[in-house]
């Protein structure tokens, strides 16, 4: 872990804003580059950083952000505008400095004889997927990934890697929930990794057997989280072999091990 001051490459909104019934409202998605040597070196896939968004005191807590693609010295992140930090974050321009704290936490783990990945991301939960990805084709491992989104904008993937959409209006892909795609495509598949909202993952964990085929699968966790270093203990879950915080053990946690009916972030 390290705490380095990078220097904005780029930053551009791939997304307007967004409003839909029973859902989060958020001002756009923003796609920062960054030139960060320091932290592209070390960090893993499904590790995040933790991002200081304000000059001074004006905003003192660091938000946390999924580290979504490396390349080379470059380090990209992908986030929504929610609130005033982030709104902050995406008025940064080429050449302003960030100040950011990490890789922090656990990551996705590829087995040694998995050959066949499925990745399954609902809405910005692309965001940590992304860089598995890359690191998956590395190891000359088949991707499939399912995507799910609200919109019919959507991140640049690879062309190495399957992709197969799912809008809730039908405008790219299949129509409905992503999770209805799973039964014809984790048969083949020698790991799941998913990132997306909590109701996915209930969803996913309630019916297992039908949409996983008691697959191994690994999720990515998003909770509030104060401190990032496992101190303040405000991202504590249950899980079957006692309290875990997300920031220190995960955010990366095996389906299974999660209890689920106690979580309600």
């Amino acid at each position: 872990m390290k705490q380095v001051v990078a220097t904005v490459i780029s930053n551009e909104k791939l997304w307007e804003e967004f409003l839909s019934q029973g859902r989060q409202k958020y001002a756009g998605t923003w796609l920062m580059r960054l030139n960060c040597p320091e932290m592209t070196s070390e960090a893993k896939p499904g590790q995040f950083v933790m991002v200081r968004c304000g000059e001074d005191d004006e905003l003192p807590l660091r938000r946390p952000l999924s580290v979504h693609q490396t390349d080379g010295d470059k380090l990209a992140l992908l986030f929504n505008v929610v609130g005033n930090g982030t709104y902050w974050l995406s008025k940064r321009q080429k050449g302003n400095t960030i100040d950011l704290l990490g890789p922090l936490g656990n990551g996705f783990s590829i087995n040694p004889d998995s050959n066949n990945l499925l990745l399954v991301a609902g809405g910005n939960g692309i965001a940590p997927l992304y860089f598995l990805a890359q690191e998956a084709l590395k190891k000359r491992c088949s991707v499939t990934l399912l995507y799910g989104t609200a919109d019919r904008n959507r991140c640049s993937i690879p062309p190495q890697i399957k992709l197969v959409s799912a809008t809730e209006d039908g405008t790219v892909g299949y129509r409905g929930k992503v999770t209805d795609l799973l039964p014809q495509y984790t048969g083949r598949a020698d790991q799941v990794f998913v990132c997306g909202p909590l109701g996915m993952y209930k969803e996913m964990y309630s019916k297992r057997e039908e949409l996983l085929k008691d697959k191994p699968t690994q999720v990515s966790l998003e909770v509030r989280m104060g401190c990032g270093l496992g101190v303040c203990y405000g991202c504590t879950v249950k899980t079957k072999s006692g309290l875990k915080q997300v920031c220190k053990d995960g955010p990366v946690f095996n389906l299974d091990d999660i209890i689920w009916d106690e979580l309600d972030y």
